[in-house]
């Protein structure tokens, strides 16, 4: 049996490409029993998250990789070719240190977010719900889960901020001590904005709202995130209603001057309010920064913060690495044992069936009066002769190489030691 990983994620396509392969969560049984189906896998399972679309299966042979990427992109009727570039496909080993390092934080778009854990182990009750998640499965997932705990209890993976949205965030609990009560405003809708909406989002603030010059990307990120959506022209009309605003345009002139900035306040009443500024040219002027009740951080603030947290992250992930490894080694040793299984069942099924033979010829010759000191000898001789017939009776029909191998193997089984 052949573990893989087929995918899709941040690190390969943008977001519009990752939005046509996501599954909704009440589609994902339906998917699951289809794809199993389908492909005549024997156990499967499917992350979807903004982030990425993975496909954990369990198939007979190796081969089924390339008909599940067919299977993904006709389910979400999309042309394979168009889908073909993003994917990632990890054959058994890489798939599993991959699901190591997803739920450990350490693929994810924000480095060592624990949020991944939560949605994996909702993946695995899905698939077990679902039906399709079966002994190999279900253990790989479990290991995930217990290397990612590992992680986090042993290295500092997740404790130090080492993205600027990050910096963004922590910036801002500075001020307002609870994310969660706050109306927050993010101006653009590039690469950067969508990390900074992602890190806030996990704060789960009362509003979120985004202003983009261009409603298609801004309704993207509406639609992820549940926001609310603004044309840019409005901003200087409600940008009193914001606690904090976050903002990253490629405007050359900025896009919040000093008078806007008055105004918002004293409709306000002068209660505080955070500006991030993280454009190259500035889109919130300079001297905004000087007005008591607003706190304005630059780039240049939050890469402080993030400085000072590489250092240690970094050491933190190559500490994550080698559990992983470790670990990897250990489920992969475990896989290979589980192979032996059936033989092993299979030889003491032999052993078993023997046994029961000479005690029911020992039983019946002591029911006859035999002497039961002569009844035991030869109950354990018959045992003997039966139970090392098929190894001898193999080291004399095999020759050459063949017979070398056998008696390296049987001394190796029965501990054998030669006599000088």
């Amino acid at each position: 049996m052949q573990l893989f990983a087929l995918g899709i994620n941040h690190h390969t396509a943008p977001l519009d490409v990752r939005e046509q392969v996501a599954f909704q969560p009440d589609s994902l049984p339906q998917a699951l029993n289809a794809l199993v189906r389908d492909r005549q896998l024997r156990e499967a399972a499917i992350l979807s998250t903004c982030n990425r679309t993975e496909l954990y299966c369990s198939a007979a042979q190796a081969g089924d990789v390339a008909l599940t990427a067919d299977w993904l992109a006709r389910y979400h009727a999309l042309p394979v070719e168009k889908l073909r570039p993003y994917l990632y496909s990890l054959p058994q080993p890489d798939a599993v240190r991959h699901m190591f390092r997803v739920a450990s934080g350490l693929d994810s778009m924000v480095l060592g977010e624990p949020q991944i854990l939560g949605q994996m182990k909702q993946a695995a009750r899905t698939a077990e719900e679902a039906g399709t998640l079966g002994t190999l499965l279900g253990k790989l997932f479990q290991r995930s889960f217990a290397v990612a705990k590992e992680v986090r209890s042993t290295t500092a993976i997740g404790a130090n901020i080492v993205s600027m949205a990050a910096a963004a965030v922590h910036l801002s609990e500075r001020i307002f001590e609870d994310i969660a009560g706050q109306q927050v405003l993010f101006i653009g809708a590039g690469e950067m904005i969508e990390l900074c909406v992602a890190h806030f989002a996990g704060c789960q603030p009362k509003r979120i709202t985004i202003a983009n010059r261009t409603t298609e990307r801004a309704a993207q990120l509406v639609r992820r995130f549940d926001a609310d959506a603004m044309r840019l022209d409005e901003v200087p009309l409600r940008l009193a209603e914001y606690d904090i605003i976050v903002s990253c345009t490629a405007s050359p002139l900025p896009v919040i001057g000093l008078g806007t900035a008055e105004r918002a306040l004293k409709a306000r009443r002068h209660r505080p309010m955070v500006m991030v500024d993280l454009a190259v040219p500035r889109d919130i002027e300079r001297e905004i920064g000087e007005l008591a009740d607003v706190f304005l951080y630059t780039l240049d603030d939050l890469g402080k913060i993030v400085e000072g947290g590489l250092e240690s992250r970094q050491a933190a992930v190559v500490e994550a690495e080698g559990i992983i490894d470790s670990r990897v080694a250990n489920f992969l040793h475990w896989m290979e044992a589980r192979e032996a299984v059936p033989t092993i069942r299979a030889l003491r099924d032999t052993a078993e069936r023997t046994r029961r033979h000479e005690l029911d010829h020992a039983q019946k010759l002591l029911a006859r009066g035999d002497d039961p000191q002569k009844v035991l000898e030869a109950l354990s001789h018959g045992l003997t002769n039966k139970l090392l017939h098929p190894p001898t009776h193999a080291l004399n029909q095999a020759e050459g190489e063949e017979r070398r191998q056998l008696a390296q193997a049987l001394s190796r089984i029965y501990r054998l030691h030669s006599g000088d």
